[in-house]
This record gives C-alpha cells, structure tokens and sequence, in this order.
C-alpha cells in the first residue's frame, strides 16, 4: 500500500474493496473464467488494490459493453476499456497501458485486399455489437457498412457480410486454423486500452488511476503481466 488520501480511497473503493469490472471477451487482456479471472487487466486491478489497501473483487462479463455498464449502474469501480470519443463523455481514463490493433479478415477468394479496399459501397463488416472496433468503424466508415451480434465471427458466418473485424491477435489465430479465411495486415485502427472509472469521481481519484497506471508500466508490471499470460510486451503502451 501506498501512501493515499483518504478522500481518493473513500471515492474509488466506496465499499471498502476495489469493485473492478473485467471482459473476457477479449482475451489478449482477460483470460480464465469468472471465478478465476487472469491476465493483464486482473493483475492492474489488484495492484490498483493493493495501493489503496483495499481486497479487489471482480465482476466479470464478455463483452466490453456489458463491463462499462456494470461501472455505469454503480455495480463496479473501475473497468478497463479502449478509449473511444463515444465512450469519453461518461469515461474518465487514464493513458494507455497496453495499444493493440483492429485488424480485418476475408474469404480467401475476395477481392478485398486492403483497409480502402474494404470501406466501399456494398461491403459488409461484421462487428462484435459495443466493441471498440464497433464504435471506431460507425465513426469513420464512409461507404461500407456494419453487422452487428454478439460475436463478429458469429455474425460473418451467418452470412450477410463481406469481412470481419477484430483484434489482431485472436482474429489471426482464428484465420490460422480456418484455410477458408484470409486475413488483412493492414490495421484499420489502433486500441488504447485504459483503465477508466466513472465521470463523477473526484479530479484527485482520476489522477490517483493515472498515476498508478504510469507506475505500473514504468517498474514492469505491465510488461510481466503481459509475458504471463502468454501475450507480447510490445503490446505496452509508451509513458504518457
């Protein structure tokens, strides 16, 4: 434990433990199960817990939409989301601890080769519906357009869509083991992934995240968290 205000300790852990929202569903930052959740966005959360002194508890979900609103409804403390402009009138984040891409994949045999290529009239993306590829892409495509449901890969294969989005390395993996698809190297965003906790929290709580979260990537923790769950420390984002 550090040495922290009791404002900032009253603010975050109301409850007396740190309440912290966790996405399985993206498994480059959570893997294992509910009752035994792993992977880098637990292990920030337990040493965000350790500095206040407080247990950590975690409430976790399979999407990234469905974690915001458990924070929202007042059901957790801090969650750990893509910094997107939808996202930023409710969310305060911090800086990034991890950037990741959003990458597309394609039948083998389409004429889709590249990001342009694929923001054109007709062409369907399927998307996971919330995600930060979702709320990227309804921002910025120009022509092509999206089909969401509760999984993108589910949603291309039920047909009705001409390519799929997603995080590089899960969607990589998937196109490694599927010949029938074809992936783009190309990125069409990068994700900042940061720890975000509700507007109304006081402005020295936030600093308290931020802070914390610098720390923890400049001593390691980051980068060993990242090394034990089996993903690349080139994931960890630069100081801020």
């Amino acid at each position: 434990m550090v040495d922290v205000d009791v404002d900032v300790l009253a603010d975050l852990a109301p409850t007396g433990a740190l309440r912290a929202s966790i996405n399985l569903g993206n498994p480059v930052l959570a893997q294992g199960s509910a009752d035994a959740p792993g992977g880098v966005t637990v292990e920030i959360a337990r040493a965000v817990a350790d500095r206040l002194g407080v247990p950590v508890r975690f409430v976790c979900f399979d999407a990234a939409r469905k974690s915001y609103q458990a924070m929202a409804s007042g059901d957790a403390d801090i969650c750990f989301l893509a910094i997107e402009p939808a996202r930023e009138a409710e969310v305060a984040f911090t800086a990034p601890y991890v950037v990741i891409e959003g990458v597309f994949a394609v039948p083998q045999g389409s004429p889709l080769h590249t990001v342009a290529d694929v923001d054109a009239p007709g062409v369907r993306i399927a998307v996971k519906q919330g995600s930060a590829y979702d709320l990227y892409l309804t921002r910025t495509l120009r022509h092509a357009t999206l089909v969401r449901g509760a999984e993108s890969l589910d949603a291309f294969r039920a047909g009705g869509a001409e390519a799929v989005a997603g995080i590089r390395q899960p969607l990589t993996a998937t196109v490694d083991e599927d010949p029938s698809l074809r992936l783009i190297d190309e990125r069409f965003m990068q994700i900042r992934q940061a720890v975000g906790t509700t507007r109304d929290r006081k402005p020295g709580t936030v600093e308290f995240l931020h802070s914390t979260v610098e720390a923890l990537k400049a001593d390691g923790t980051v980068a060993a968290a990242l090394r034990r769950s089996g993903q690349s420390e080139s994931l960890l984002a630069p100081p801020a």
